[in-house]
């Protein structure tokens, strides 16, 4: 087995395992609050937090980062590599905690402003959105950290650690809900849990926990690859102005990416209540499998993109890519098929009435819309990274916050919360697929991915055929929908069996 598909396999398993504890905390949070105007504020109140740490030292830095660092570690040594860690850590840092400072005065204009998080809100439960985003911020800086210490292992080709931390996240958030928001304590055998009765306010302090506990796990890992840390920043440092030349497209880029998050909660808002949070969860139960496919993937790729292009070795990046995009192809068609198919009975362990159960289930099915498209973006836009080409990304992402809010705007209102989550489907699949076809016109061949749809497409409608008939027999629903996923997945499974060799040897 190769250093990526194994590094991959690792890395999904991780992902897995912290989406198995994400799916534990999101039953206990949706046990603990329901579909309630409490839960609507604090999924509300992660926005502005999300955005700072995706601009700055999550989604934004980590992949302008990362081939930066790959190219030091390789051509200068890793006592060059962690003195341009320390200088853009140092600079991140600041930033970031100026920034958090500036969002804590004015959360509650950012709140109620008409083109804001949540202008559809009550007053109250926009004040409560304001209280939790202050509270938030103090998550956002233990990432703003936890950020570079990924970007910083994975340009080592260490993937162990930070693929474990967002388990720890989990951990976390679930001492949260289970110890500090509950009014009485859960039961387990003879045992009663200590309970805090923080209510909403006990998740958020599990979240700051969480967030301490992702960064303290890798901790060790930076210790192994022997960091040294300087109290510098210099901005004409060539690595720096190196880094934040690609940084700055970057976060254009994710800013683009993230403002459609905004939208889509500002826009259900003003719908009923519980919309905020069915689109939540409907994401959560497409980032399962998007996450297990399409990002472990891609985060194991991208060292080794860089490495190709830094050597100049453009067919074995094309044939990477290629080889990349056939096993991505293969395994989300009968995936998003799969699960659009059986995902009701999943959807009921939440809890919620049956109205907020199908309002979850037709959210959770449009996201599985863009499952493909979700995760092709993955690769393909980290594929431009790899390139140091931060403006192509940029520009396609400009055009995807266009896209997605006329059709938010016009399924949004007529839909409703599924209209939003389709409208999303829509929006990053086409952003994908535009940049696949300009990154196949500079490596032409790249797109050769026929002889994978011919065989995947006519297979993942039968397994979802069969799926579908299963689920009509007067069994148990939850062992049912299971069951018939299983089915389909080894109906399909010799018709993607040479995509996954691929995979192996990649």
């Amino acid at each position: 087995m190769s250093h990526i598909a194994r590094s991959s396999l690792i890395v999904a398993i991780l992902f897995g395992l912290e989406k198995l504890l994400g799916f534990a905390r999101q039953i206990m949070i949706a046990r603990q609050f329901g579909l309630s105007t409490d839960l609507d504020a604090f999924n509300a109140a992660n926005n502005i937090p999300d955005l700072l740490f995706a601009l700055i030292s999550g989604g934004a830095l980590a992949v302008a980062f990362i081939p930066v660092l790959s190219e030091y570690l390789s051509t200068r040594g890793r006592s060059a590599m962690w003195e341009l860690f320390s200088r853009i850590a140092n600079l991140v840092f600041l930033v970031t905690a100026a920034l958090s400072v500036l969002v804590a005065i004015f959360a509650h204009q950012l709140v109620g402003w008409r083109l804001g998080i949540a202008p559809g809100f009550s007053t109250e439960q926009q004040f409560l959105v304001a209280e939790l985003m202050r509270l938030n911020l103090m998550a956002t800086l233990l990432f703003s950290l936890s950020g570079l210490t990924m970007a910083a292992l994975q340009s080592n080709q260490h993937f162990f650690l930070p693929a474990l931390a967002p388990s720890m996240y989990d951990i976390g958030t679930l001492f949260g809900v289970i110890i500090l928001a509950p009014q009485t304590g859960y039961q387990i055998g003879p045992i009663t849990l200590p309970a805090f009765g923080m209510g909403i306010y006990g998740l958020v302090y599990g979240t700051i926990l969480g967030a301490a506990l992702f960064l303290a796990i890798q901790i060790p890992g930076m210790l192994r690859y022997h960091i040294r840390w300087t109290a510098r920043i210099d901005l004409k440092n060539p690595g720096v102005r190196q880094v934040l030349s690609l940084m700055g497209p970057r976060v254009l880029t994710v800013l683009f990416i993230q403002a459609i998050f905004l939208v889509q909660d500002n826009i259900a808002s003003r719908l009923v209540t519980g919309s905020v949070s069915s689109l939540v969860y409907g994401w959560l139960f497409m980032q399962v499998p998007e996450t297990i496919i399409g990002t472990a993937i891609a985060t194991v790729l991208l060292p080794t993109l860089s490495e190709q292009i830094a050597r100049a070795d453009r067919d074995a990046f094309r044939l990477t890519m290629n080889h990349t995009v056939r096993v991505i192809l293969s395994l989300t068609i009968p995936s998003a098929l799969l699960l659009g198919v059986a995902i009701h009975p999943v959807v009921g362990i939440l809890g919620f009435d049956e109205a907020g159960t199908s309002l979850v289930t037709w959210v959770a099915r449009m996201f599985f819309v863009g499952l493909i498209g979700h995760s092709l973006l993955e690769v393909a836009a980290r594929s431009f990274y790899a390139q140091q080409d931060a403006r192509t990304p940029l520009k396609i992402a400009s055009l995807n916050v266009v896209v997605f809010v006329i059709l938010a705007i016009l399924l949004g209102f007529s839909l409703g919360a599924p209209g939003i989550a389709l409208a999303n489907s829509l929006a990053f699949t086409t952003q994908a697929l535009i940049l696949l076809f300009l990154l196949n016109r500079r490596f032409h061949g790249l797109l050769n991915v026929r002889s994978t749809l011919i065989r995947v497409v006519p297979a993942s409608l039968l397994a979802a055929g069969l799926a579908y008939g299963l689920l009509q027999l007067p069994l148990p629903a939850l062992p049912l929908a299971f069951l018939s996923m299983a089915a389909g997945g080894v109906v399909v499974l010799p018709f993607i069996w040479p995509e996954l060799k691929m995979l192996i040897k990649l």
